[in-house]
């Protein structure tokens, strides 16, 4: 993806943004196994969509990092696995 098909899709995921040739967003939970579910979870999306990210995960917060290897960049199955994590976390929230 160009610069403009990045940004333009981060217009449309709230909370994502580009930092330093990846797309990335901070999830934050009331605690550590709330955020370890999320980690488990989004191990299970990675599997299923044969697309891994970088994480750093914390006591309350797990932050996402996503880029496609083989093409040197950002790449629409980015966009499309982050949106599937904000769904699972919008499907988790009371």
């Amino acid at each position: 993806m160009d610069d403009a098909q990045v940004q333009q899709h981060l217009a449309q995921a709230p909370g994502w943004s580009l930092v330093e040739g990846a797309i990335q967003k901070r999830f934050d939970f009331a605690d550590y196994h709330r955020t370890m579910a999320f980690v488990n979870a989004q191990a299970w999306v990675a599997h299923v969509e044969d697309h891994h990210p970088d994480l750093l995960v914390s006591y309350n917060r797990c932050t996402v990092r996503f880029n496609t290897h083989s093409v040197g960049g950002i790449s629409i199955n980015d966009f499309i696995c982050a949106a599937k994590l904000d769904a699972l976390v919008h499907s988790a929230a009371p």
